[in-house]
């Protein structure tokens, strides 16, 4: 049987360009079941090592991405203090396709249209590799958290509840 092509995604591409490891994972997504912990039961991953990208503005700093496990809560008050914040809220979610080329579902910290300034959860550090959204709906990339953390420039901070 014959494997199926994955479309290569801006993240995916940004990789391969940089001779990172990864490792792409596909799976069948519904519109009402988009959240890390389901990615994590359909591909029989740790719900921890599956983190979601959530993209916030800042009141000083614009746009600012976190990229938390699955399995936990962004703290805006954590992330505040972290990207040099007073103030930190989500961005709305009509805005994310225009702001970062991406969809709900499909948010990578990775290939977004800008390079904006990313924190990654500290608990990464505790893997291995991690598991992201490879830049759309029903696309994983397993990647080893330094990795991700050179390729967006990113800071590791205590950033979940």
């Amino acid at each position: 049987m014959a494997k199926k092509k994955i479309v290569k995604t801006n993240a995916i591409r940004l990789v391969e360009q940089k001779k990172i490891s990864y490792q792409e994972y596909t799976y069948d997504w519904q519109e009402n079941h988009l959240g890390a912990d389901e990615v994590a039961a359909k591909l029989g991953q740790n719900p921890a090592q599956v983190f979601k990208t959530l993209v916030a503005v800042g009141n000083k700093t614009g746009v600012i991405v976190a990229v938390i496990p699955g399995d936990h809560e962004l703290d805006l008050k954590k992330l505040a203090k972290a990207s040099g914040n007073k103030k930190v809220e989500m961005l709305h979610l009509k805005d994310l396709e225009q702001t970062t080329g991406y969809i709900r579902g499909g948010c990578s910290p990775i290939g977004m249209k800008k390079l904006f300034p990313t924190f990654i959860d500290e608990s990464a550090r505790k893997f291995a590799t991690i598991m992201i959204s490879a830049g759309k709906r029903g696309l994983q990339m397993e990647i080893a958290p330094k990795d991700l953390g050179a390729i967006v420039r990113a800071n590791f901070e205590s950033l979940t509840e």
